[in-house]
């Protein structure tokens, strides 16, 4: 029995050194690593991408086999699918610690590695950035390779045709390689996904093994060049009629299979040869080599600890946030006809599945494409409908634009779901929902709300869907918030208007969505300390309740917001900028995350780090009541 060869990994270099035939072996032990890792078989693991890292062991391994990173390029779009680099490129033995707090990102950094060329977390990135790489190296002479590896998902996204628009403008050299599974984190859907289909399905396609296995006896003692004469002249014969990467200037090849090392190391050496922009169209299948992956794509995309034998992940004690959204809008749009349910490639990620098994003809996904997504519901809204656009809040922000001018301007009947809202834990910087009051309170006529649990969460959906005709919005968090169970028949709310909790005659609490609870517990250790506490759930972001806030500004001797959002132009700041145009003194202390992009981590290690807890604010607050009370100190806002 032969000894295991992942240990023997520390850098690319050990990728090359080993025999070929051996390359099999290794793929099935990075395979293993993946799922212990990943699996609760690791006692630290937080979970991660299972799926994707799985589709594309074969590549990575023939990726690193042809080509010399750092000095070649590679970047991954999105680059959840990054793992099986990550252990090929020296951190094999930090692995165990991935999306842990000080532990490796789940996503590439270029702080991390010099192997990770181009850091990101969002979709559609990857070709704009190879392309400007590649024209970087043409402008400075060098000849280093630039690949990018593209989910068929990122073809949803527009920027994704906007860079091919320019890639045979702009550069000689750059290889594309179209990781194609059918699948984004849902099954991919529209126009573009059919066409794949149509490639992959086409009858020369059936030939793939046969002509695979002459390409490999081509090559035989010969070098590479007699091998790439051979074979382009092979590969012409599988290229789908009316390809549109030829026409957009491209040479396409393909499809041919992920998973056949033998045939991608080929094909990598003779794309390499290739003195004009190539696109290598690859058939990998999403959770290779772990069934329950296999048989539910979309669960282990991205999971928490599982079990490793069964795939069984631990159930949650109360429903999250999102499946209370897609069960309330499904049951509010029983009685609402003009209720229409959008997402981006997210339908189990949002909740929305139970929207789109009750009311098919009204739920859409248009794929990973959010600023279509926001035109697509602004159209909607035009013709009577009232479209509940449901994104991360994280990806809400690429629509931004739309929001403004379209939305907005126009005071179309939209409502903007943002899950996530909030920080989202261990999938890091990339993926926090930190600035989206920021990016949003400044639009005129916009609403803004976050509820403090999720009876008040399905409270406001119910408003929104029938009390209020406008662009609307509202913040929610990651996950289960209180347990508190939503009322069979919700309740309108009235627009911004806050709820006092308790009354206080010392400080004023005022606790944003799931920093209520923060809040009361805030008020606790202060009445402990003899202070006197009110707490308040604001509700509305904007409108805020100003009445409310003025009296208890001009009644306390310090305000206090806390969030879950960036301190810069968070609800803190439109707290403070109200105070200021009324004239009324009162210090602000503010709980919010600082200005700086935030690791990755879970939430307790995170709130503790930052100082987003009920004891640091009771903190900040006691030590604001002292200098307030000591002679010659200005009574100026403090973060």
């Amino acid at each position: 029995m032969s000894s295991p060869l992942l240990p023997t990994i520390e850098s690319p270099a050990d990728v090359k050194a080993l025999p070929e035939d051996r390359l099999p072996e290794l793929a099935e032990e990075i395979r293993k690593e993946l799922i212990r890792v990943l699996s609760d078989e690791n006692p630290q693991s937080v979970g991660g991408h299972l799926g994707p890292n799985l589709g594309v062991v074969e590549l990575t391994l023939a990726l690193h086999r042809v080509f010399e990173t750092p000095s070649d390029k590679f970047l991954f779009d999105v680059s959840h699918q990054g793992y099986v680099h990550k252990l090929l490129t020296g951190r094999r033995s930090r692995f165990h610690t991935i999306r842990q707090y000080e532990g490796l990102n789940g996503f590439l950094l270029r702080s991390e590695s010099e192997h990770d060329c181009y850091g990101a977390g969002h979709a559609g990135t990857a070709l704009s950035a190879a392309l400007g790489m590649a024209v970087a190296r043409d402008l400075r002479g060098s000849q280093e390779h630039v690949v990018c590896v593209a989910g068929d998902a990122a073809f949803t996204c527009g920027v994704s045709y906007e860079a091919l628009n320019n890639v045979s403008e702009q550069t000689r050299r750059l290889i594309v390689v179209l990781n194609d599974n059918e699948w984004s984190i849902a099954k991919n859907v529209g126009a573009i996904a059919s066409y794949f289909n149509k490639i992959a399905t086409h009858p020369t396609y059936t030939h793939l093994h046969e002509k695979a296995a002459q390409f490999i006896e081509a090559i035989g003692g010969r070098g590479a060049k007699e091998f790439a004469h051979r074979i382009e002249a092979g590969v012409k014969n599988l290229i789908f009629p009316s390809v549109i990467f030829e026409e957009l200037g491209l040479r396409y090849y393909g499809p041919i299979d992920g998973h056949d090392i033998p045939l991608l190391i080929r094909t990598f050496e003779f794309l390499k040869t290739q003195n004009e922009p190539v696109l290598l169209h690859i058939l990998t299948q999403k959770g290779r080599g772990y069934a329950p992956a296999m048989e539910q794509p979309d669960k282990f995309h991205g999971l928490g600890r599982f079990e490793p034998v069964t795939g069984k992940t631990q159930p949650t004690s109360s429903p999250t946030y999102s499946e209370i959204f897609g069960k309330t809008l499904a049951k509010i749009a029983e009685s609402n006809n003009k209720i229409c349910a959008i997402t981006g490639a997210m339908p189990g990620g949002t909740g929305l599945s139970h929207f789109a098994k009750a009311h098919p003809a009204r739920y859409f996904d248009v794929g990973i494409a959010e600023e279509h997504a926001a035109l697509f519901a602004s159209g909607l809204a035009t013709q009577g409908f009232k479209p509940f656009l449901a994104i991360y809040s994280t990806f809400m922000q690429r629509a931004y634009d739309m929001i403004l001018h379209d939305i907005a301007l126009q005071n179309l009947n939209v409502a903007l779901c943002m899950d996530r809202g909030g920080l989202s834990g261990d999938d890091g910087p990339t993926h926090h929902g930190l600035f989206d009051i920021g990016y949003l309170r400044h639009v005129p006529g916009l609403v803004q709300m976050q509820p403090k649990d999720e009876e008040e969460f399905a409270d406001m959906l119910w408003t929104m869907a029938n009390y209020h005709s406008g662009p609307i919005a509202i913040r929610y968090p990651r996950g289960v918030g209180t347990g508190a169970i939503p009322k069979p028949h919700p309740k309108l709310l009235e627009i911004g208007k806050a709820e006092v909790l308790q009354h206080g005659t010392q400080v004023a609490l005022f606790g944003l969505g799931n920093f209520c609870a923060v809040a009361v517990e805030t008020a606790r250790l202060l009445e402990a300390e003899g202070v006197s506490a009110a707490v308040i759930n604001p509700r509305w972001i904007k409108p805020l309740d100003t009445a409310t806030l003025e009296f208890f500004a001009r009644s306390v001797d310090v305000v206090c917001t806390l969030e879950d959002h960036v301190l810069h132009n968070g609800f803190g700041c439109a707290v403070m900028e109200h105070l200021n145009e009324a004239q009324i003194p009162t210090p602000v202390v503010r709980i919010g995350w600082p200005d700086q992009f935030i690791e990755h981590g879970s939430q307790e290690i995170l709130r503790e780090k930052h100082g987003l807890t009920a004891r640091a604010a009771a903190a900040k607050i006691l030590s604001r009541l002292a200098s307030k009370n000591r002679p010659g100190i200005s009574s100026g806002s403090v973060a």
